[in-house]
């Protein structure tokens, strides 16, 4: 009839996102008979390598433990490059796709506005006005899914092209004959660098902090058709992060031989990627003067590679400036080299700021004024709770997810997968778990194992409704803050592992720092009792 207004559609699971997380819960989810909804707010697959498309993006974990252990995607995909790039990222999606049919349960162009829980199901407001419902709500918005973007007085009034690393347009940017600048050196400002010095006729890196990126080591690399399916798997189950190296179980001064500990740093060197910080002596991140050796050695292969004395000392200084690994390394081709081209210049960032954009380019504090064509902001994103208070979330009393994380009490979680006061949800990828020590897909797909088991055995309790209790709350947050106490990462207050990159957030400890395996047994542990949860 005319004029009756039907009910919003209503699903099992609701699951936003559709990176690693929104189509691993998709699959196993379906695999357990749950009707599901996936609401992406891109185009297509890939969550973080759908947006983030910008020159020279890849990931920084090696292959093949940046990929999921689904046994059809395993048996059927092989990875071609040691670090992949975004545009094989974007093919590995492809490929999900194609061998597990996802996109027929997935809404694209389909941004969450709103969401409570509200009687016995959770109500979904979508930016285009329409609404679902569904029993549960899985979040899985990402870790650097929103950008921040300092706000620089006159960026409005700047001529040329200005986009963050993570609103790259498609169609690419042009840089022949164009100078551009980099503001920022995180991991998307290192990778933005190796490539634009090698296209645009002039590149100005803006740098606060320098980075201590680690060497790919890339060349000649050949995928290991030795490991196995089970093995792969075994890993994130008996692994600090999942892969296939963790921390060396010995002290570095227990090596009383400074040559034996320099040769132990130059194998882990030559191998590539993260094992030279997190396959180092196992006190790196505790004791101050081994985390110092470990940044000595660092600096001289870094500091050999720069020809210009200025630049060595901003790029690779002597004196570091937290101590190596309280913030996030990454992995660099030939970063550094870039800085030895003619066309490359830097400015330090903390003897100066920028002052102001102007319609042809930036001024600093220190009065230069640098002409500017095109601008790449790799200033970074509000990492690890942004996504989630970002969707306009609120508690069953009406409270916004945002407000209460942004207070004084700052973020409370229980297993880094539950908030109290929001039944029925659970979120990946986010704080208080261990993604940010782990290999992605690896920690995701065990955060999902977690969460599908959780909710079958609900169902065979007959139970509809469940929520973390205040106190468990309580007590998982201090917990995690604790596992830090005797570690190096406080030392780097302006890291994003403590929201220190964000002006206004509170600096907190927002990861999980005991690894994979640990997590897994605190979280069987409450699972198996639902020991701090209530359920109805």
């Amino acid at each position: 009839m005319v004029g009756i207004q039907q009910p919003p559609p209503d699903y099992d699971m609701i699951i936003v996102g559709a990176g690693f997380a929104g189509v691993t819960l998709l699959y196993h989810l379906r695999k357990q008979g749950h009707r599901c909804r996936v609401l992406e707010a891109g185009s297509d697959l890939g969550g973080t390598w759908f947006w983030n498309r910008y020159p020279g993006a890849r990931v920084d974990t090696e292959a093949p433990f940046y990929g999921l252990s689904i046994p059809e995607i395993w048996e059927s995909w092989q990875w071609s490059e040691k670090f992949p790039s975004q545009p094989e990222l974007r093919r590995y999606f492809a490929h999900l796709d194609k061998m597990l049919g996802l996109k027929q349960d997935i809404d694209f162009h389909t941004r969450v506005t709103h969401g409570q829980f509200r009687e016995d199901r959770w109500h979904i407001t979508i930016a285009d006005g329409r609404h679902l419902t569904s029993r549960f709500l899985i979040a899985c918005p990402g870790p650097g899914t929103v950008p921040h973007i300092p706000s620089f007085p006159g960026l409005e009034s700047f001529q040329g092209t200005v986009t963050h690393s993570y609103e790259w347009p498609e169609e690419g940017i042009e840089l022949a004959g164009k100078r551009a600048a980099v503001i920022g050196t995180g991991a998307s400002g290192v990778q933005i660098v190796q490539d634009w010095a090698k296209r645009a006729q002039h590149l100005t890196v803006f740098q606060r902090t320098p980075n201590t990126a680690l060497p790919m080591q890339a060349e000649g690399w050949m995928p290991d058709t030795t490991l196995t399916h089970a093995a792969f798997c075994n890993y994130r189950n008996t692994h600090f992060s999942g892969v296939n190296y963790q921390f060396t179980p010995i002290n570095t001064f227990d090596v009383a031989d400074p040559a034996a500990r320099k040769a132990f740093r130059e194998s882990l060197w030559q191998r590539g990627g993260f094992p030279y910080v997190y396959a180092n002596y196992q006190d790196v991140m505790i004791n101050p003067a081994a985390n110092r050796e470990m940044y000595d050695f660092w600096a001289s292969k870094t500091r050999a590679r720069i020809i210009d004395p200025r630049k060595r000392d901003l790029l690779a200084p002597l004196e570091p400036l937290h101590p190596m690994g309280a913030k996030r390394p990454t992995v660099e081709l030939d970063y550094y080299d870039q800085f030895n081209r003619p066309n490359v210049d830097l400015v330090d960032l903390r003897s100066t700021r920028i002052h102001s954009f102007e319609p042809k380019g930036l001024t600093t504090t220190d009065g230069r004024f640098f002409p500017l064509d095109v601008v790449a902001l790799a200033t970074g994103f509000d990492m690890i709770t942004g996504g989630l208070t970002h969707m306009g979330l609120q508690s069953v009393d009406g409270d916004s997810l945002y407000d209460q994380w942004r207070g004084d009490g700052g973020v409370k979680t229980y297993l880094g997968m539950s908030i109290h006061g929001y039944p029925n949800m659970f979120f990946l990828a986010g704080p208080q778990g261990p993604l940010s020590f782990s290999s992605g897909p690896i920690g995701i797909e065990v955060q999902c194992q977690l969460i599908c088991d959780a909710i079958q055995s609900l169902h065979v309790g007959g139970h509809t409704i469940f929520e973390p209790t205040a106190p468990a709350q309580e007590a998982w947050s201090q917990r995690v803050k604790a596992m830090f106490d005797e570690t190096l990462f406080l030392q780097s207050p302006d890291s994003w592992f403590l929201g220190g990159n964000i002006p206004g957030k509170k600096r907190e400890l927002l990861t999980y720092a005991a690894g994979l395996p640990q997590y897994q047994k605190d979280c069987h542990k409450a699972f198996g009792t639902w020991e701090g949860f209530v359920r109805k």
